[in-house]
């Protein structure tokens, strides 16, 4: 059954009249009579009484009107929340965050919108390192605030939010840990942890570069699945991480020391979430982000001088 003639037969039979379903539905009469009709050839059966003075429903007409109305009821029942919690921002929100720094701005952006948005609840919680778009996929999170590079053709995103440095995390007792600042040549020189995980090979060789921009081979350490291993390991010296600049502030701890980069390309954080569901409570929440963003790069002490909001 087609929906405009389910619709053109539910109006008619509470109408009772041809000329004020025409109107209803803004069509002519005789598309009107030719969607009944089309409906009465698919049934095999009259569903009106027709003549010159009134309309009426046939005993079948009744019948199929009863057992149709309910659930034509609860199609556009759920129609409307589909469409109300396209447009609207009441509910729960699950956001995820990569690192420190992204989960500031995601609670700088969770307060913002209690108070623009009383009636969406926001839940956060970090994104696994090993896996940075799995729980995103499963529905885990609605949207997520994590370091660009991202190029999955299931997911979309906003442009950066902001940008930040790159830095060695390295062993205070290596060579490479005293200098001022580091060239990516330098990566030849000392073995970079791995991330365990299926990671895209795009991804992977951003954050853990396999040549330097010469050629050379970098070499590989163990691999890790977060970032307390991954420091322990770095303080133990069995490798160095490139990480980003406000690991030294949020995670300062002996054993390790943090060697900017001359050359290194700034990493770029943005909002990803999956395609086709860029609701409004996502759009809220990436407004208020940007917003967050501005403000702790402009005005908060905290983060490092190396982030900065993008263009």
């Amino acid at each position: 059954m087609e929906r405009d003639e389910l619709d053109c037969f539910l109006i008619l039979s509470e109408e009772l009249h041809f000329g004020r379903t025409a109107d209803r539905m803004r069509l002519s009469r005789a598309r009107v009579s030719q969607l009944v009709q089309r409906l009465e050839r698919r049934v095999g059966a009259p569903l009106f009484v027709r003549t010159s003075r009134r309309v009426a429903l046939t005993a079948l007409g009744h019948s199929l009107r009863k057992d149709i109305t309910p659930h034509h009821r609860a199609i556009e029942a759920a129609f409307a929340r589909a469409s109300a919690t396209a447009r609207g921002t009441d509910g729960v929100l699950h956001v995820g965050f990569s690192n420190p720094l992204a989960g500031e701005i995601v609670m700088k952006a969770t307060e913002a919108l209690r108070a623009g948005h009383p009636g969406l609840a926001v839940e956060i919680c970090e994104v696994t390192l090993s896996d940075p778009y799995g729980q995103l996929r499963k529905g885990e999170f609605d949207v997520q605030l994590t370091p660009f590079p991202m190029r999955e053709d299931d997911l979309g995103g906003s442009q950066a939010l902001l940008t930040e440095a790159r830095v060695l995390a390295i062993s205070t007792g290596h060579p490479l840990s005293g200098r001022d600042s580091l060239t990516l040549e330098d990566l030849a020189d000392v073995p970079l942890l791995t991330i365990d995980g299926e990671l895209p090979d795009y991804w992977r060789e951003y954050h853990v570069p396999s040549h330097t921009p010469s050629g050379r081979p970098i070499g590989r350490g163990p691999a890790i699945t977060n970032m307390e291993e991954a420091l322990t390991l770095v303080a133990g010296g069995k490798g160095a991480l490139l990480s980003a600049a406000h690991t030294a502030t949020y995670r300062a701890r002996p054993g390790v020391a943090y060697v900017p980069f001359a050359d290194a390309a700034p990493l770029g954080y943005g909002l990803v979430w999956r395609a086709g569901d860029h609701t409004g409570a996502v759009r809220a929440f990436a407004r208020t982000a940007a917003e967050a963003a501005r403000s702790l790069t402009l005005s908060d002490p905290a983060p490092p001088d190396a982030v900065t909001v993008a263009p």
